[in-house]
């Protein structure tokens, strides 16, 4: 089965994403500087969950470049992916909304811990599919930083009720550490 549609259908899904995030950017009313101050908590939310749907899309870029064809499993899994991908603006909005207060920034934690677990069953399946001497599977190795990723949100789920504030910057940390280039990709298809 080719990898086209999936490719298409999920570069779709992805820019609906983004889209949805952005409308939720509400216009102020005053003419000043200072009527963007109340905005301030729900652009960062924004700018964050941004950066996490850019991770992802470079990621699963990457992934469609790598693999050679797909199956029904691989499809599922894919939608799996994108079903919890989809929930990140409406937690970006709540965590926003309410200036990250303790259970918007949890939720906002939860959704982006199901969005790795969500990524590493896609990674399973295409793997599955796939050789072992594929570049895929070669460029996927052991994949340190997905591990660490859901530990690190592990972590900061239930630190969000002490402290929201550590929490949100452990998110950060996320995103910084997938900002820096995975070259494994690059690597493996030049």
């Amino acid at each position: 089965m080719s990898k086209g549609r999936m490719e298409a259908f999920s570069d779709g899904v992805f820019a609906i994403i983004i889209t949805i995030m952005v409308l939720e950017l509400k216009i102020p009313q005053g003419m000043n500087f200072n009527s963007l101050v109340p905005l301030i908590p729900k652009f960062l939310s924004y700018l964050l969950s941004f950066i996490f749907i850019a991770i992802y899309w470079n990621n699963h870029h990457h992934l469609c470049q790598a693999i050679e064809r797909v199956n029904g499993r691989i499809l599922w899994a894919n939608i799996h992916l994108l079903f919890w991908l989809s929930l990140i603006p409406f937690v970006t909005g709540w965590m926003g909304e309410n200036n990250f207060a303790p259970t918007p920034v949890a939720m906002y934690g939860v959704v982006l811990l199901l969005d790795a677990i969500a990524y590493f069953i896609l990674t399973l399946a295409l793997k599955a599919h796939h050789s072992e001497d594929s570049k895929l599977v070669k460029a996927l190795g052991s994949d340190f930083k997905g591990k660490i990723s859901v530990a690190i949100y592990a972590v900061a789920i239930p630190l969000a009720f002490l402290n929201s504030l550590i929490a949100a910057s452990l998110y950060i940390l996320v995103a910084l550490m997938w900002l820096i280039p995975d070259k494994r990709f690059e690597k493996i298809l030049s």
